[in-house]
């Protein structure tokens, strides 16, 4: 057998039904539709409920809002910079070996133990990574952010200043 020998079973496709081509055979005059009034006529939009507000207009739209002055931190664990070996950690010896993206900020965060003493520079720490770094004989420096600040001034700081 070749792919030009299959047919369907005989039965199982069936032509569409064309409505509407005159009277002489079903689906005449009215084609289905009933007698006269607005589904006879084609006219309804999609969507629509006879004048009621339509579902789509009815759902909110545009919730909450985007924070412009969120800081997104790629995250770097304790048990990570055990394995690195080195002596002195900094975001650009992290993203030399591939751990964090160029340019990213780095958080060290506390999973894991670290059982020697480093040196690590990073933009920010979370509490336990910090105490076990300390704690492990080594030292933490926050290296801050490129642009600064991108808080706004804080409401009515103008009037104070008279």
């Amino acid at each position: 057998m070749k792919i030009h020998d299959l047919t369907p079973p005989p039965g199982s496709n069936r032509r569409k039904k064309r409505v509407a081509r005159g009277i002489g055979g079903k689906g005449g005059k009215t084609a289905g539709r009933g007698t006269k009034g607005q589904k006879a006529r084609g006219s309804i939009p999609a969507g629509f409920e006879g004048g009621q507000m339509p579902l789509h207009i009815r759902v909110p739209k545009l919730r909450g809002f985007t924070n412009p002055f969120r800081v997104e931190y790629q995250a770097i664990n304790l048990d990570t910079l055990e394995e690195t070996g080195d002596d002195e950690i900094t975001p650009e010896s992290l993203h030399a070996r591939g751990l964090v993206g160029k340019g990213a900020l780095v958080k060290v965060l506390g999973r894991g133990e670290i059982t020697r003493a480093v040196a690590v520079s990073a933009h920010a720490f979370s509490a336990s990574a910090e105490a076990a770094i300390t704690a492990a004989g080594g030292s933490v420096t926050v290296v801050p952010a490129p642009w600064g600040d991108r808080r706004p001034p804080a409401k009515g700081n103008h009037l104070t200043n008279r």
